[in-house]
């Protein structure tokens, strides 16, 4: 009796408890994260940990060293982090690096977090782009939503939510030393060689027991399409771009045969385009753009007296501080770009409309248009027909009276390849009959 009592609390033991195992036994995926988070390092972080669970790594490490960025991205590394099937360790690192602002939430994010000596961690307050204050009722808002969020994560990895809500309140910053001592961290590490020593044997929730000791490790290169995506999604320079772009293809458009510009146009569209796809774009921005373009155009073609260059410039300003939707993520164009792009970007539009306006109210200087009213000298009589020289050149000419070699003459009408005079009234009409 006692026997079956026993079996059956086993079998219930054994159906109720998971199996503490291996996390895995694949390699060890070094993924390193220099710079601001970005929607291009967001998808490196993203793919690298998503492969890693799928080919089964022992373990995935992001190699950190960040001073901040874009709230949107933070929030899908966070994500996958909590997504991934292997253990995520996050290590702040080399010595000298920082885990600022959104790197404070996703170092706290991870399974472990470490550190190397001379960094620090902290000052997570959430800020602009560019780095300006953000002020009155949104700045609570967007405050109070990252507090809760870092408090959120605090609380699912076992980590210090007092300090990690004067992180994003207060701003504090704080070295790896007090961050052990204050339950941010888990590990202080020297080297990778080290960090991986301390990791072997260490158990993670619901994802087994490290066993990292003779395992091979693999480091995730950034590929060509990530080093692009991570310099153009940067809003700034994704909205310089689609300025280019434009400038590019209208001075083609008024300018035909330039083919430069229009290069340089048609690609600088498509990488603005391409850094869109992983930004908070508000197409009716876009639009607005477009319709400034278009009002610039018109201005070439009617007479306005300025009117649709100003309607083009109001819309062109409209569209720019439209164009990115600020929900909190932190993507906004700086005011500075915006400001000074605008102002280029005006100036070149209406210098090239009132270029290409002039040109066409202009009197013709070239060809056949272009001899109309030019002095020239007869060289052979004109009785009624004969030759005269204009511009350097002979040409056949017709007149209603007779005019003599040497008379000076104007050109009054083309037509095919001859022309018609008249004697200037200057001539005292020597030789005029």
């Amino acid at each position: 009796m006692n026997f079956k009592r026993s079996l059956i609390i086993v079998i219930l033991l054994f159906l109720g408890l998971p199996a503490v195992g291996s996390a895995g036994t694949g390699e060890i995926v070094i993924i390193p994260a220099s710079g601001a988070i970005s929607p291009g390092m967001a998808d490196f972080i993203e793919k690298g940990i998503e492969n890693a669970s799928n080919e089964g790594a022992s373990c995935v490490i992001i190699a950190m060293d960040t001073p901040g960025g874009l709230a949107e991205s933070m929030r899908r590394i966070v994500m996958a982090i909590y997504a991934s099937r292997v253990p995520v360790v996050v290590y702040v690192s080399p010595a000298g690096a920082r885990a600022a602002s959104a790197g404070v939430m996703i170092t706290m994010a991870a399974d472990i977090a470490a550190m190397a000596p001379s960094t620090n961690i902290g000052a997570a307050h959430p800020v602009g782009a560019g780095g300006k204050e953000i002020d009155g009722t949104m700045s609570k808002k967007i405050t109070n939503d990252m507090v809760a969020h870092i408090k959120s994560i605090a609380e699912k990895r076992g980590r210090n939510v007092e300090w990690a809500e004067k992180a994003v309140r207060e701003s504090v910053s704080i070295t790896e030393t007090e961050a052990l001592q204050q339950n941010v961290i888990d590990i202080i590490a020297r080297d990778m060689d080290d960090l991986i020593r301390q990791l072997n044997g260490r158990k993670v929730n619901d994802k087994g027991v490290l066993e990292l000791e003779n395992i091979p490790r693999k480091i995730v290169r950034e590929n060509l399409r990530t080093k692009i995506l991570k310099t153009i999604s940067d809003p700034n320079i994704a909205y310089i771009l689609m300025m280019i772009g434009l400038a590019g293809l209208y001075f083609e458009l008024s300018h035909p045969g330039a083919v430069f510009p229009g290069v340089v146009g048609g690609i600088a569209i498509v990488l603005a385009f391409f850094a869109f796809q992983t930004l908070p774009v508000n197409y009716a921005g876009i639009l607005l753009i477009l319709l400034a373009i278009i009002f610039f155009i018109m201005e070439m073609k009617i007479t306005s007296f300025g009117l649709l260059s100003v309607a083009g410039v109001t819309s062109l300003v409209l569209g720019s501080v439209m164009l990115f939707e600020e929900t909190g993520s932190g993507v906004s164009l700086s005011r500075h770009v915006l400001v000074t792009t605008v102002t280029l970007v005006s100036v070149f539009f209406i210098s090239v409309a009132g270029l290409v306006f002039r040109a066409q109210i202009s009197r013709p200087r070239t060809g056949a248009e272009g001899l109309i009213g030019e002095i020239g000298v007869v060289k052979n009589d004109l009785n009624p027909e004969g030759r005269i020289q204009v511009h350097g050149e002979l040409w056949k000419a017709a007149s209603r009276q007779v005019l003599l070699e040497g008379v000076r003459v104007r050109v009054t009408r083309v037509e095919g390849l001859l022309v018609e005079v008249e004697p200037v009234a200057d001539n005292g009409v020597p030789g005029a009959m």
